[in-house]
């Protein structure tokens, strides 16, 4: 097992599958333990591990039966049955005494779990070391790539570090003064994960002129101790400190195959000097005096001097950020006020089709009515029709009768006439009669 005395600034790498601890000092003096850490597959490993970062070794031993532990380390049930009694977190206080046989326990299951003495550095829990102290590399005691009076910058790749060898990442730190600037730039192989480590600054990031408008934006933002952020490969970028305050930061690069050299804009190893002074002329649309202007006075590089930069950048970036919450709020009121639009049009299309249900219920109501009216009216005048006829059947029928009748008695009156005529005094008499017969 190696042990590595850890201090600010180091740098260390374990292999894929290592297994590990890491203990803070015990001193009340000294810092808090702030370990900053990335975790990728190596170059030839292109699939997802099936056990992920800190995975915990207690989780991974003593995920098999009792029978096979005690069979595995030849120990009694009852100690593994200790071990599997309780769970502890992933951070634990410092050891102390009374834990000595925990720990030893586990320094053993560490040794089973490696397969021995690893890579010649084994410590022994009876007493006899034989670990191997080891130093890490230290970005705080390496030599800049780059420094002046604005700031320094480093970066570490795998030519610079052999425990980087086999690994597909690289890291870096800036140190920003007061004032300054990491120039303009952007990284034709890598892309950057950073983590600011003290003070704060506006970060700027510019998207390429082909990149969808839904997929990237031009940012700006600001950052202090703790934050984190990124910046994918091919964006130009620009890192600035406040007037009032330093900024520090360090981060991981991704790395291929081949070394990452940072495309700078601006000084003596700007990529613009290195193009024809006509094409870029042609291609700001400027004369060529003017790219001679433009290029000439930047004479540094890579850190710059940018006095009230950052404050710029912060003023910008809050008028963007109230332009932005007007046009959302303008956008949110204007989608209101659609929806508005839309529910009035619903209700007035409601509205309209509830009136013309209405209206059409009235119409076939009225229809109805009418048909209905129409249909009496017709029964009424047949059934009076009926009545007339009925009537004058009977009237004729009457007539014909009375006419019947009124013949009948004139056929039987004209016999008495006659008797009258020959009877004398009493024909007046019986003619009197017969008339009042026939009256009646």
């Amino acid at each position: 097992m190696r042990d590595v005395n850890l201090r600010k600034g180091d740098v260390y790498r374990l292999p894929e599958g290592s297994a590990f601890y890491v203990q803070s000092s015990l001193e009340a003096e000294r810092e808090k333990l702030r370990i900053y850490a990335i975790f990728t597959n190596s170059e030839d490993d292109i699939y997802e591990p099936s056990i992920g970062a800190y995975s915990s070794i207690t989780d991974v031993v003593l995920g098999f039966d009792t029978r096979v532990l005690q069979a595995a380390f030849k120990v009694p049930e009852d100690l593994i049955e200790i071990m599997r009694a309780s769970k502890p977190p992933a951070i634990i206080h410092a050891v102390q005494k009374e834990g000595k046989m925990l720990v030893e326990w586990q320094a053993r299951l560490l040794k089973a779990f490696l397969g021995g003495n690893r890579d010649g550095f084994f410590h022994s829990i009876n007493g006899k070391k034989t670990k191997k102290k080891m130093r890490a590399y230290n970005v705080l005691e390496a030599d800049p790539d780059f420094e002046n009076c604005n700031g320094w910058s480093l970066t570490v790749d795998r030519k610079d570090l052999h425990i980087l060898k086999h690994s597909n990442i690289g890291l870096f730190m800036v140190n920003l003064t007061k004032g300054s600037m990491m120039a303009p730039h952007w990284n034709p192989r890598a892309s950057e994960i950073a983590i600011v480590l003290q003070g704060q600054g506006m970060v700027r990031v510019v998207c390429s002129s082909n990149s969808k408008e839904c997929e990237c934006r031009d940012m700006r933002y600001r950052v202090r101790e703790g934050d984190i952020f990124a910046v994918p490969r091919f964006h130009p970028m620009a890192q600035m400190s406040f007037n009032n305050d330093s900024f520090v930061f360090m981060g991981f690069s991704t790395l291929t195959t081949k070394r990452n050299h940072p495309q700078f804009l601006v000084g003596k190893k700007s990529a613009l000097r290195i193009m024809d002074k006509q094409i870029l002329a042609l291609s700001f649309n400027v004369s060529n005096a003017t790219i001679d202007q433009l290029l000439k006075p930047q004479r540094e590089s890579v850190i710059l001097d940018c006095t009230s930069c950052a404050e710029e950048e912060e003023r910008l970036m809050v008028e963007e950020i109230e332009r932005e919450r007007k046009e959302e709020e303008e956008e949110a009121r204007r989608r209101e006020e659609e929806e508005e639009a839309r529910r009035e049009e619903e209700e007035e299309a409601r509205r309209r089709e509830e009136e013309d249900a209405r209206r059409r219920e009235e119409e076939e109501g009225a229809t109805r009515r009418e048909t209905k009216k129409r249909r009496e009216e017709e029964a009424r005048r047949e059934q009076e029709e009926a009545w007339k006829q009925e009537e004058e059947r009977q009237r004729r029928a009457e007539e014909a009768a009375a006419k019947g009748w009124r013949e009948r008695e004139k056929q039987r009156g004209q016999p008495e006439e006659k008797e009258t005529e020959e009877g004398g005094d009493e024909g007046p008499n019986r003619r009197r009669a017969a008339k009042k017969v026939w009256l009646i």
